[in-house]
């Protein structure tokens, strides 16, 4: 390994340093002390000079084995960010120019007993620009991002990941480095670069069956013949293959079939089931007398997205079945963790999977215009059941198809899909983000007599290549050519739908800033929610590491500066006055606290109105729309300390948007919305078995904890995996029957209730906007903290209703049971998970509770 310390110095050597590989420019003067935090106040301004020059990394090495010994010997790049010369001991080995791809060099011939490897960057920005500037064909719009994003241009001429050059959520770090591992490699006769496993289930032998494929390089003058042993114990499965490889680089695939007598555990997403994987020992024992073991895990699971018509309903469905069973798709959409990969560590990334996973997620849209994720992050999805949507990395733009072009994307497009396809993580393939809609929809202004150069590009590019590519690499899932798209129905049209926003068909993403959240009629009864969300800001503690006394105002540059969606700051407070009453306090401080608390309020409410909306909706067609089978909300995590649409805060401190998704992604839950005066309430369920359960509905006033009137309706059957009615009054009956409860002076909370335990979270319906609720008290709310073996029980007390009362630990790691919650009970206990030690003394010296009342 080449991993550790090299050298760094920039472009005219003004600046020389130690560096790390894996690693890049940024964090390297970072460490050594030559800049600040570039997530500072204004850095990301500040530091572009970084990306502007022109960088090289060396080092020497001293070969620790006898050159001469050896057939072959390879450098080999697990990943270069982006655009460099390669020399080592003054050679030029090759170029590199796309950072999803992996590079190996053959210096058999160079390599001596001690070397100088050298990488020359050059920057990606002033890349990208000269790039464009050659294509003369026709411009690949957008040239820009909005100024707003304060980001750089031509992002879509380099393979490297989009959103470094700037996004509506994050800023500008178009990075240079060597990101991954970079290694030596020497062999004699052959060398396994590639191995994968991808189970199918054959229906006709009822049988389960490996696809065991390996890749190698050959280098003997003849064929290398040999035997496979392929072993899973726990599986009574043993079988042996005689094998000749061919001089060069080629692929064996055999085909393992798996003892009919054993008993096979499938692999099942969060909340179905185990995530069962076993053991599996590959041998290869080939003539020249060197063995290779290879140890693996493999996991059995079927996938299929169901597209076939529906009864009642123009259009095709668009859903999964995993193992033959159709499952509601539950989760968010992940984006990188940092602008700087080599901080994002296995912990990073476990910490905010299981946060996924701890919300009753059970999939997560890997984002195109981020990176493939590295190796841990599948690891960890398939041994906590999270489903991947993979989409290729294109986004938000129009690309080139040039020759040099469409290799770059061929060669990294078979890596990706040859590194990750063993994962049962990976339910899809999917082409790009949003550049069939942005065709679709001209979002480039394109004249029209013009449009079908890009077309063409379109389906050359995410069809014939991409497309081409995948289904020859991996016959174990389906693909899509984009999202959002109409699926088959796209197909149709020659991959390019007319609408591919159309709810009869495919996925949907869906925006709306000025429409009141609370209204679940402006949402769209589609097949399948696959991108949605409204912003917030994260906590006071997050920003407060990044930010100086004088940005703490809503109005100050600061605030400004970290916004990169058009009008975003102005549009939080519009939704926020829609139902409550806007912060009026004279202290800035005290007024930015308060706005911070309410956007998590308001972006916590609104998308769980939608998403509550999206899964009532499974069972039924209304009008030709329904069954809507996926809600991935937009977005789970962050890459700085922004306003954005996260639900994780930069660090992975839980928003108020995550503990409620804890809640509306439970697998029982009862959801309310209101139709022409009637309140309708539907029992949705992901279990596996219908249940007999208890609809308990509670009538508050407002100004008392103790109920107006309850109503315990038994015997409600709720069926297995679906949405039904339960339950159907009108809310003129309802408040009458509560003696004098109006709309402003009432509340309504219900859940569901079985035997043995069985029981939903407790839901409730506001019957008018708060900032009009009549009798609402200011409470006094206090907490008493126990330690209990490695967790802290919060035991709260409130002596009136309190509407979203929230825990907030300041800068301690760690996440509550539960949080922003309706309290409408004396007490109330909450667990606090902590993720680092600490002591009922720093959390009660940390702890701030809020509730709506606080505000002022």
């Amino acid at each position: 390994s080449l991993r550790g310390s090299w050298r760094l110095r920039s472009g005219n050597g003004s600046v020389s340093l130690r560096a790390e590989v894996p690693g890049c420019v940024h964090t390297a003067l970072l460490r050594r002390g030559l800049i600040q935090d570039p997530y500072y106040r204004f850095n990301d301004v500040m530091y572009r000079w970084i990306s502007l020059d022109n960088w090289t990394y060396s080092r020497t090495f001293k070969t620790p084995f006898d050159v001469r010994k050896w057939q072959k010997v390879n450098l080999v790049f697990e990943g270069v960010d982006t655009v460099a010369q390669i020399l080592l001991n003054n050679v030029t080995l090759g170029r590199t120019d796309n950072m999803f791809n992996r590079y190996s060099f053959d210096i058999t011939s160079v390599i001596q007993e001690v070397n100088f490897v050298e990488v020359r960057f050059l920057s990606a920005v002033l890349y990208a620009a000269e790039q464009s500037r050659c294509h003369k064909a026709h411009s690949i719009p957008p040239a820009c991002p909005p100024p707003v994003q304060k980001g750089e241009c031509h992002v879509n001429f380099i393979r490297k990941e989009q959103c470094s050059f700037s996004w509506d959520w994050g800023p500008s770090f178009p990075t240079q480095g060597i990101w991954k591992d970079v290694r030596i490699e020497a062999y004699n006769y052959y060398h396994l670069i590639y191995f994968s496993v991808t189970p199918f289930f054959v229906k006709s032998a009822q049988q389960w069956c490996l696809e065991v494929e390996s890749i190698f390089d050959v280098v003997s003058f003849k064929p290398v013949a040999g035997l496979v042993t392929v072993n899973i114990p726990k599986l009574q499965t043993q079988q042996t293959f005689s094998v000749k490889l061919q001089p060069g680089e080629g692929s064996i695939v055999l085909p393992v079939n798996i003892n009919k007598s054993a008993a096979v555990e499938a692999w099942w997403p969060n909340g179905h089931g185990k995530q069962t994987g076993y053991n599996m020992t590959t041998t290869f024992m080939m003539e020249a007398g060197c063995q290779i073991e290879k140890f693996s895990k493999v996991y059995f699971r079927t996938v299929e997205l169901v597209q076939e018509p529906i009864p009642g309903s123009p259009g095709l469905s668009f859903y999964f079945r995993i193992n033959g069973r159709p499952i509601f798709i539950k989760g968010s959409n992940w984006i990188p963790a940092d602008s700087f990969q080599d901080r994002v560590t296995y912990d990073t990334l476990r910490l905010l999977l299981k946060s996924a996973a701890d919300a009753n997620m059970n999939a997560l849209r890997v984002w195109g215009g981020g990176v493939y994720e590295q190796d841990e992050f599948y690891d960890i999805c398939d041994e906590i059941g999270i489903m991947i949507w993979q989409d290729f990395m294109f986004a938000c733009a129009l690309y080139p198809t040039n020759q040099n072009y469409l290799e770059s994307v061929r060669a990294e497009v078979s890596h990706q899909v040859r590194r990750l396809k063993s994962h049962p993580s990976i339910i899809l393939w999917s082409g790009n983000n949003e550049n069939e809609a942005a065709i679709a929809s001209n979002w480039f202004s394109i004249p029209y007599p013009d449009i079908g150069v890009y077309i063409k590009d379109y389906v050359t590019l995410y069809v014939n290549n991409i497309r081409e590519i995948v289904l020859s690499e991996d016959k174990s899932r389906p693909f899509v050519a984009s999202s959002p798209t109409n699926g088959m129905e796209s197909v149709k049209e020659g991959w390019l739908s007319r609408d591919p926003y159309d709810t009869h068909y495919g996925d949907t993403h869906f925006y709306d800033y000025n429409s009141d959240c609370w209204n679940w009629t402006v949402y769209p009864k589609t097949r399948f929610a696959s991108e949605y969300g409204f912003q917030s800001w994260p906590s006071f503690s997050t920003i407060e590491k990044v930010s100086s006394p004088e940005d703490w105002s809503y109005t100050s540059n600061f605030s400004l500066h970290r916004q990169h969606h058009d009008g975003g700051n102005i549009q939080m407070l519009q939704e926020i006055r829609r139902h409550f009453k806007l912060p009026q306090s004279p202290d800035p401080v005290k007024q930015l606290k308060d706005i911070i608390y309410l956007t998590q309020v308001m972006q916590a409410q609104c998308v769980k109105r939608e998403t509550e909306f999206y899964r009532f909706s499974q069972s039924e067609i209304i009008n030709g729309e329904g069954h809507t089978m996926g809600a991935l909300y937009w977005q789970l995590n962050d890459i700085w300390q922004a306003p954005s649409w996260a639900s994780l805060e930069y660090g992975g401190k839980w928003k108020l948007l995550h503990y409620f998704a804890q809640n509306f992604f439970a697998p029982l839950l009862p959801v309310a919305y209101e139709d022409k005066g009637m309140l309708h309430i539907y029992g949705v369920s992901d279990l596996h078995e219908d249940h007999k359960l208890t609809l308990r509905v509670v009538v508050h006033t407002w100004s008392s904890l103790e109920p107006v009137c309850t109503l315990a309706k038994e015997g409600v059957a709720v069926k297995a995996q679906s949405a039904v009615p339960i339950y159907k009054e009108s809310i003129s009956d309802l408040l009458e029957r509560c003696r004098n409860c109006t709309r402003k002076s009432c509340i309504i909370t219900f859940c569901l209730v079985g035997e043995d335990g069985l029981r939903s979270p407790t839901n409730h319906y506001f019957l008018s906007s708060l900032k009009d609720a009549v009798g609402l008290e200011k409470t006094q709310l206090s907490a008493s903290i126990s330690q209990q073996d490695d967790i802290y029980i919060f035991v709260l007390q409130t002596t009136a209703i309190a509407p979203f009362v929230t825990l907030d630990v300041g800068s301690i790691k760690g996440r509550f049971s539960d949080n922003g919650f309706l309290m409408t009970e004396k007490k109330k206990m909450v667990v606090f998970y902590p993720w680092e030690p600490t002591s009922v003394e720093e959390l009660e010296s940390s702890l701030i509770l809020t509730s709506l009342l606080d505000v002022v």
